[in-house]
């Protein structure tokens, strides 16, 4: 790949890729010189991982050239509707009979493997495609695919660290999977890497270039409700698609054949295999996931601290449903509170999750509901009233009065065209121009958006309230000194934990 922007780079940052000079990759090449395009390893191609295998399939501007999961494949993976995950593969295929004979959904390095062989296949017209190499150990990987650029992990929460440090260490630029890291040392650690290494290294915050964040932006900092001094965030996560507030199990299941259950827990605590720790419901777990603040967190975070300017909060506190050792709560509050700098004053922000909401403005029409996902800025003239990422955006006033905010028109190269129209919605949700933006980082271009550096106090913030949730403390925090001024023992040991030979970082 060439250190400098592609020629379709070049031809998107100056809006004439949105004309459709590229052409269809089925029967007609695109402009994209062999050369110029960024080769991609994804590791962990899980149910998240292959539908962000698959958009990186649909661009032009990317090779994919090598898979890795510690589960060979099996057809036990979540999906978000029935045949979901089928649906996509097909289309990005152009193969209606993909997966026919598949006991369910289908994920794991050797699935994945024969999607993208296929898709190559079909699209060079070269039947017998096999240019993508499979692994168990993502080392191996790093260690063996010299032409490699960049990798894209979309494993568990608690390997994005080590895995994301690792290939910047080897030369990769790396796109991964949010929360950024699974404690706030590691928050603070990968961006630090990032720069030692002059990688681009991004997150998986989609909504980052979408118009309503920008929006919401704008009408915040345009003083559309006054100074804010508050900001109410909820969703109905986890209830509504994993369990929490669970036991530890008692009993160990059966290791699954495909699965490398030593490696699948990498930095982890070792333990018997269950099956209420995968696929998908390891989010609930203290040792490998973040829970819904760490789920969706970095989602609508990223809107509010670009529209506010924040950086981390002097004092966290957490009130939940009951506690478990291992697994986190049904149900929790979390408060952040910001000082006042530079002219503004100080902001509480307030995270609901699993169906936990806040107060019902009072002056907010009988007649118009809740929203089930929310946020809710409360500013000096007014509320600023969206859905959870920033759409539907409206001003509350005082008296009752609610006025829409109306989008802008686009313009030039829009934020969420497709890249291959032909293959149908993108799979992940995820659009062209967030994905581009970190590619052409990596060609040279300016930081991401969702950089590791700009993401790193939104993350090092999500760390905390995990903290205050496991710990139900009121926490004050030093950030310049990376320590709890008020907190326990136990509180200071979340900030760096402990983390398994030989996979530590």
């Amino acid at each position: 790949m060439s250190s400098q922007l592609s020629r379709r780079s070049i031809l998107r940052t100056t809006g004439l890729g949105a004309l459709g000079l590229g052409v269809s990759r089925y029967g007609r090449a695109w402009a994209v010189p062999p050369s110029d395009r960024l080769t991609v390893a994804c590791i962990g191609v899980g149910s998240q991982g292959l539908r962000v295998l698959l958009d990186m399939l649909r661009l032009p501007e990317v090779q994919v050239m090598a898979v890795c999961d510690v589960n060979r494949g099996s057809t036990d993976y979540l999906e978000w509707g029935p045949g979901e995950l089928r649906t996509k593969v097909r289309a990005t295929l152009q193969d209606s009979s993909w997966g026919a004979s598949n006991a369910g959904p289908a994920a794991g390095r050797e699935v994945a493997q024969g999607i993208v062989n296929a898709f190559y296949a079909k699209e060079r017209n070269k039947p017998g495609y096999s240019g993508c190499a499979a692994y168990e150990d993502y080392r191996d990987l790093l260690a063996k695919e010299h032409g490699l650029d960049a990798v894209v992990v979309s494993t568990p929460d608690h390997w994005h660290a080590t895995i994301a440090i690792a290939a910047m260490r080897a030369g990769k630029h790396v796109y991964s999977q949010k929360p950024m890291a699974h404690s706030v040392w590691e928050s603070r650690e990968m961006p630090r890497v990032a720069e030692e290494t002059k990688r681009a290294a991004a997150v998986s915050i989609f909504n980052a270039h979408a118009p309503a964040s920008e929006q919401v932006r704008e009408a915040i900092t345009g003083g559309a409700v006054g100074a804010v001094h508050q900001v109410d965030i909820w969703t109905t996560r986890a209830s509504s698609f994993w369990k929490q507030g669970l036991p530890t199990p008692a009993m160990a299941d059966p290791v699954p054949p495909s699965l490398n259950w030593n490696l699948w827990l990498g930095p982890a605590a070792a333990r018997p295999y269950s099956h209420v720790y995968q696929p998908f419901v390891w989010r609930a777990w203290y040792d490998f996931g973040c829970g819904a603040l760490g789920d969706m967190g970095e989602y609508g975070f990223d809107t509010i601290y670009r529209a506010l300017g924040l950086g981390v909060p002097e004092q966290i506190s957490a009130s939940s449903s009951e506690l478990f050792p291992d697994c986190f709560p049904v149900a929790s509050a979390v408060q952040f509170r910001y000082g006042a700098t530079g002219g503004k004053p100080a902001v509480a922000l307030n995270w609901f999750d699993g169906g936990m909401q806040p107060a019902r403005p009072m002056e907010l029409p009988a007649s118009v509901p809740m929203l089930s996902e929310g946020v809710i800025y409360h500013g000096e003239k007014g509320k600023l009233l969206t859905e959870y990422m920033g759409q539907h955006a409206r001003v509350l006033t005082p008296d009752g009065r609610l006025t829409e905010l109306h989008p802008k028109e686009a313009s030039g190269d829009v934020p969420y065209q497709t890249a291959r129209p032909e293959l149908g919605p993108g799979a992940a949700g995820a659009v062209t121009e967030h994905y581009l933006d970190w590619i052409r980082a990596c060609q040279g271009g300016p930081a991401p958006r969702t950089s590791y550096a700009f993401e790193q106090p939104i993350v090092e913030t999500l760390m905390l309230g995990v903290i205050a949730q496991r710990t139900h403390e009121v926490l004050r925090w030093d950030a310049a000194g990376m320590k709890f001024v008020q907190g326990s023992e136990r509180a200071t040991a979340l900030v760096k934990p402990t983390m398994r030979a030989p996979f530590a970082v």
